[in-house]
């Protein structure tokens, strides 16, 4: 499913890296490829990963890193007057 943001946020550059994966601590539940409405999470010959670019896509909703059982994911929303800007919703 593709969601269609278009004219709904807009993107202010400069996050830096907002979200991180301890690969030692993650146990591969899928938890975060489930909840992640926007598929940045992903699993390759059995390992999840975080897709390269996922500060351009991600809504900062922190889905993630709250239904990680492992505590494998850390988050920390970007810098002040970066990141996304909902405009409408």
């Amino acid at each position: 499913m593709k969601i269609e943001l278009e004219g709904l946020s807009k993107r202010i550059s400069g996050t830096g890296n907002f979200i991180s994966l301890d690969k030692e601590k993650c146990n591969n539940c899928d938890r975060c490829l489930i909840i992640c409405i926007m598929n940045l999470w992903r699993k390759n010959e059995g390992k999840v990963y975080l897709v390269d670019d996922y500060q351009s896509k991600c809504l900062e909703c922190g889905a993630c890193f709250q239904v990680c059982d492992a505590g494998a994911i850390e988050f920390n929303y970007p810098r002040g007057g970066t990141g996304i800007l909902i405009q409408k919703g």
